[in-house]
Protein backbone atom coordinates (compact mmCIF):
# COMPACT_ATOMS: atom_id res chain seq x y z
CA UNK A 1 0.00 0.00 0.00
CA UNK A 2 1.43 3.49 -0.95
CA UNK A 3 0.75 6.30 1.34
CA UNK A 4 0.49 10.00 -0.17
CA UNK A 5 3.18 12.11 0.57
CA UNK A 6 0.71 14.73 2.48
CA UNK A 7 -0.89 11.95 4.53
CA UNK A 8 2.80 11.22 5.76
CA UNK A 9 3.61 14.31 6.59
CA UNK A 10 0.28 14.95 8.79
CA UNK A 11 1.01 11.73 9.92
CA UNK A 12 4.10 12.38 11.01
CA UNK A 13 3.49 15.70 12.25
CA UNK A 14 0.48 14.17 14.88
CA UNK A 15 2.59 11.49 15.98
CA UNK A 16 5.53 14.28 17.03
CA UNK A 17 3.22 16.74 18.52
CA UNK A 18 1.90 13.56 20.48
CA UNK A 19 5.61 12.48 21.23
CA UNK A 20 6.17 15.95 22.70
CA UNK A 21 2.81 15.82 24.83
CA UNK A 22 3.80 12.63 26.72
CA UNK A 23 7.04 12.88 26.68
CA UNK A 24 7.26 16.61 27.83
CA UNK A 25 4.44 16.29 29.97
CA UNK A 26 2.25 18.78 30.42
CA UNK A 27 4.95 21.54 29.47
CA UNK A 28 4.00 20.79 25.62
CA UNK A 29 0.18 20.81 27.40
CA UNK A 30 0.21 24.40 28.72
CA UNK A 31 3.14 25.87 26.21
CA UNK A 32 1.19 27.66 24.14
CA UNK A 33 0.21 30.11 27.08
CA UNK A 34 3.53 30.40 28.85
CA UNK A 35 5.95 32.92 27.58
CA UNK A 36 9.71 31.93 27.47
CA UNK A 37 12.21 33.82 29.43
CA UNK A 38 15.95 34.29 30.56
CA UNK A 39 17.30 30.78 31.93
CA UNK A 40 14.94 28.54 30.40
CA UNK A 41 15.93 25.56 28.40
CA UNK A 42 13.95 24.53 25.10
CA UNK A 43 14.20 22.12 22.41
CA UNK A 44 13.78 23.79 18.59
CA UNK A 45 13.32 20.94 16.07
CA UNK A 46 12.24 21.15 12.26
CA UNK A 47 10.22 18.60 10.68
CA UNK A 48 12.10 16.63 8.41
CA UNK A 49 15.44 18.15 9.16
CA UNK A 50 16.89 16.24 12.45
CA UNK A 51 19.89 18.25 12.57
CA UNK A 52 18.55 21.43 13.33
CA UNK A 53 17.38 19.86 16.11
CA UNK A 54 18.99 21.40 19.06
CA UNK A 55 18.70 22.21 22.94
CA UNK A 56 19.39 25.46 24.21
CA UNK A 57 19.14 28.04 26.98
CA UNK A 58 17.49 31.46 26.31
CA UNK A 59 19.70 34.15 27.16
CA UNK A 60 19.56 36.88 29.55
CA UNK A 61 18.54 38.80 26.57
CA UNK A 62 15.99 36.90 25.75
CA UNK A 63 17.86 35.49 22.84
CA UNK A 64 18.81 31.71 21.58
CA UNK A 65 21.25 30.79 19.16
CA UNK A 66 19.87 28.47 16.61
CA UNK A 67 21.62 27.03 13.37
CA UNK A 68 21.62 29.11 10.24
CA UNK A 69 19.90 31.88 11.63
CA UNK A 70 22.00 32.57 14.52
CA UNK A 71 20.64 35.10 17.21
CA UNK A 72 16.79 34.75 17.68
CA UNK A 73 15.07 36.90 20.06
CA UNK A 74 12.36 34.47 21.57
CA UNK A 75 12.16 36.31 25.15
CA UNK A 76 8.42 36.90 25.94
CA UNK A 77 6.78 35.09 23.47
CA UNK A 78 4.18 32.84 23.66
CA UNK A 79 5.91 29.31 22.44
CA UNK A 80 3.72 29.75 19.59
CA UNK A 81 4.76 32.84 18.14
CA UNK A 82 8.83 31.77 19.12
CA UNK A 83 8.06 28.70 16.79
CA UNK A 84 6.64 30.95 14.26
CA UNK A 85 9.73 33.84 14.23
CA UNK A 86 12.51 30.30 14.11
CA UNK A 87 9.92 29.74 11.13
CA UNK A 88 9.96 32.64 9.39
CA UNK A 89 13.89 33.68 9.66
CA UNK A 90 14.46 29.82 8.16
CA UNK A 91 12.13 30.67 5.56
CA UNK A 92 13.09 34.79 4.76
CA UNK A 93 17.46 32.91 4.79
CA UNK A 94 15.93 30.48 1.96
CA UNK A 95 17.79 27.53 3.92
CA UNK A 96 14.26 25.70 4.23
CA UNK A 97 10.70 26.24 2.67
CA UNK A 98 7.44 26.30 4.84
CA UNK A 99 9.51 25.00 7.69
CA UNK A 100 7.41 23.07 10.43
CA UNK A 101 8.87 24.48 13.62
CA UNK A 102 8.50 22.98 16.91
CA UNK A 103 9.59 24.22 20.05
CA UNK A 104 9.64 22.49 23.02
CA UNK A 105 9.99 24.22 26.69
CA UNK A 106 12.36 21.45 28.97
CA UNK A 107 13.43 23.19 31.88
CA UNK A 108 11.44 26.48 33.43
CA UNK A 109 13.95 28.50 35.36
CA UNK A 110 12.35 31.95 34.34
CA UNK A 111 8.89 31.41 35.97
CA UNK A 112 9.40 31.56 39.62
CA UNK A 113 7.21 30.62 42.91
CA UNK A 114 8.49 32.00 46.42
CA UNK A 115 7.70 29.94 49.76
CA UNK A 116 7.67 31.66 52.84
CA UNK A 117 6.85 31.45 56.79
CA UNK A 118 6.96 28.00 58.54
CA UNK A 119 9.37 26.11 56.59
CA UNK A 120 12.54 24.66 56.58
CA UNK A 121 14.30 26.56 53.46
CA UNK A 122 12.15 29.64 52.53
CA UNK A 123 13.12 31.49 49.17
CA UNK A 124 12.27 31.61 45.15
CA UNK A 125 12.06 28.76 43.39
CA UNK A 126 12.25 27.68 39.95
CA UNK A 127 8.98 26.36 38.33
CA UNK A 128 10.53 23.65 36.27
CA UNK A 129 7.20 22.19 35.47
CA UNK A 130 3.76 23.38 34.63
CA UNK A 131 2.07 21.17 36.68
CA UNK A 132 4.21 21.36 39.97
CA UNK A 133 1.34 21.96 42.60
CA UNK A 134 1.49 23.32 46.01
CA UNK A 135 2.32 20.06 48.30
CA UNK A 136 5.21 19.69 45.62
CA UNK A 137 6.77 23.82 46.38
CA UNK A 138 6.77 22.80 49.65
CA UNK A 139 8.67 20.04 49.73
CA UNK A 140 11.17 21.76 47.25
CA UNK A 141 11.45 24.58 50.08
CA UNK A 142 12.31 21.42 52.72
CA UNK A 143 8.82 20.79 53.86
CA UNK A 144 6.74 22.15 57.15
CA UNK A 145 8.76 23.10 59.84
CA UNK A 146 7.44 21.94 63.01
CA UNK A 147 6.37 25.15 64.46
CA UNK A 148 3.93 25.32 61.10
CA UNK A 149 0.74 24.99 60.69
CA UNK A 150 -0.98 22.36 58.77
CA UNK A 151 -2.47 24.71 56.09
CA UNK A 152 -0.65 26.82 53.18
CA UNK A 153 -2.06 29.94 51.87
CA UNK A 154 -1.13 30.17 48.37
CA UNK A 155 -2.17 33.63 46.55
CA UNK A 156 -1.09 34.64 43.07
CA UNK A 157 -3.00 36.47 40.00
CA UNK A 158 -5.19 34.03 37.54
CA UNK A 159 -6.76 35.39 33.88
CA UNK A 160 -6.05 38.73 35.64
CA UNK A 161 -7.54 38.71 38.77
CA UNK A 162 -6.07 38.15 42.73
CA UNK A 163 -6.27 34.54 43.48
CA UNK A 164 -6.38 32.47 47.08
CA UNK A 165 -6.75 29.56 48.04
CA UNK A 166 -6.08 27.72 51.67
CA UNK A 167 -4.66 24.44 50.98
CA UNK A 168 -4.88 21.73 54.38
CA UNK A 169 -1.28 19.77 53.13
CA UNK A 170 -2.25 17.10 56.12
CA UNK A 171 -5.97 16.56 54.80
CA UNK A 172 -4.10 16.38 51.04
CA UNK A 173 -3.47 12.44 52.02
CA UNK A 174 -5.37 11.61 55.31
CA UNK A 175 -8.35 12.67 54.12
CA UNK A 176 -7.93 11.98 50.22
CA UNK A 177 -8.40 15.02 48.97
CA UNK A 178 -5.68 15.28 46.27
CA UNK A 179 -8.10 17.67 43.95
CA UNK A 180 -7.31 20.71 46.21
CA UNK A 181 -3.34 20.44 45.97
CA UNK A 182 -3.96 23.24 43.19
CA UNK A 183 -1.05 23.77 40.30
CA UNK A 184 1.30 26.80 41.10
CA UNK A 185 1.76 29.55 38.21
CA UNK A 186 4.60 32.08 37.85
CA UNK A 187 4.91 34.61 40.65
CA UNK A 188 2.70 32.76 42.80
CA UNK A 189 3.42 33.25 46.73
CA UNK A 190 3.23 30.44 49.22
CA UNK A 191 2.97 30.84 53.40
CA UNK A 192 2.91 28.76 56.12
CA UNK A 193 1.78 30.22 58.79
CA UNK A 194 2.78 29.30 62.68
CA UNK A 195 0.88 26.25 63.93
CA UNK A 196 -2.39 27.12 65.82
CA UNK A 197 -1.47 27.25 70.04
CA UNK A 198 -2.67 26.88 73.18
CA UNK A 199 -1.51 27.64 76.66
CA UNK A 200 -2.07 25.81 80.03
CA UNK A 201 -1.25 26.64 83.40
CA UNK A 202 -1.82 26.72 87.02
CA UNK A 203 -2.05 22.88 88.59
CA UNK A 204 -0.17 20.82 85.48
CA UNK A 205 2.41 19.01 85.69
CA UNK A 206 3.87 20.41 82.20
CA UNK A 207 2.20 24.17 81.92
CA UNK A 208 3.53 26.11 78.90
CA UNK A 209 2.37 26.79 75.19
CA UNK A 210 1.52 23.67 72.77
CA UNK A 211 0.48 22.96 69.55
CA UNK A 212 -3.21 22.48 68.55
CA UNK A 213 -3.66 19.31 67.32
CA UNK A 214 -6.37 17.96 64.95
CA UNK A 215 -9.84 17.26 67.28
CA UNK A 216 -8.09 17.68 70.29
CA UNK A 217 -9.92 18.23 73.23
CA UNK A 218 -9.68 20.19 76.84
CA UNK A 219 -9.08 16.17 77.75
CA UNK A 220 -6.45 15.93 75.34
CA UNK A 221 -4.76 19.30 75.97
CA UNK A 222 -4.41 18.31 80.14
CA UNK A 223 -2.78 15.19 78.71
CA UNK A 224 -0.12 17.64 76.81
CA UNK A 225 -0.02 19.44 80.16
CA UNK A 226 1.23 15.94 81.74
CA UNK A 227 -1.76 16.01 83.74
CA UNK A 228 -2.95 17.40 86.80
CA UNK A 229 -0.29 17.73 89.53
CA UNK A 230 -1.26 16.36 92.91
CA UNK A 231 -2.76 19.87 94.00
CA UNK A 232 -4.80 20.20 90.70
CA UNK A 233 -8.77 19.16 90.65
CA UNK A 234 -10.62 18.90 87.41
CA UNK A 235 -13.81 21.08 88.90
CA UNK A 236 -10.98 24.36 89.01
CA UNK A 237 -10.69 23.80 85.36
CA UNK A 238 -11.53 27.31 83.65
CA UNK A 239 -11.50 28.33 79.90
CA UNK A 240 -10.16 31.77 78.98
CA UNK A 241 -11.20 32.49 74.94
CA UNK A 242 -12.41 35.37 73.29
CA UNK A 243 -15.59 35.53 71.50
CA UNK A 244 -16.24 36.74 68.14
CA UNK A 245 -16.27 39.82 68.96
CA UNK A 246 -13.21 39.88 70.40
CA UNK A 247 -14.24 39.78 74.55
CA UNK A 248 -12.11 37.69 76.69
CA UNK A 249 -14.84 35.35 78.27
CA UNK A 250 -14.24 32.91 81.21
CA UNK A 251 -16.23 29.59 81.48
CA UNK A 252 -15.86 26.39 83.11
CA UNK A 253 -15.26 23.76 79.75
CA UNK A 254 -16.87 20.15 79.43
CA UNK A 255 -13.71 18.03 79.21
CA UNK A 256 -14.47 17.22 75.59
CA UNK A 257 -14.83 20.13 74.52
CA UNK A 258 -12.83 20.83 71.48
CA UNK A 259 -9.50 23.78 71.95
CA UNK A 260 -9.48 26.60 69.56
CA UNK A 261 -6.86 28.57 69.18
CA UNK A 262 -5.58 30.78 71.46
CA UNK A 263 -7.29 29.09 74.46
CA UNK A 264 -6.00 29.65 77.61
CA UNK A 265 -6.50 26.55 79.85
CA UNK A 266 -5.83 27.05 83.52
CA UNK A 267 -6.36 24.33 86.30
CA UNK A 268 -7.20 25.60 89.55
CA UNK A 269 -6.15 24.13 92.92
CA UNK A 270 -7.97 21.36 95.03
CA UNK A 271 -9.29 22.98 98.10
CA UNK A 272 -9.60 19.35 100.36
Amino acid sequence: MRISGFLVVVLSSLAATLGAAFSGSSLAQEGLEYRLGAGDNVRVSVFGNPDLTVETRVSEAGTITYPLVGSVKVGGLTVALAQQVIAKALHDGNYIRNPQVTVLPLLIRSSQVSVFGQVNRAGRFALETFNTRVSEMIAIAGGISAGGADVAILTGERAGKPYRKEVDIAALFLKSRADEDVTVAAGDVIYVHRAPMFYIYGEVTRPGSYRIERGMTIRQALVQGGGLSPKGTERGLRLHRRNPNGELQVVRPSLDDPVQVDDVVHVGESLF
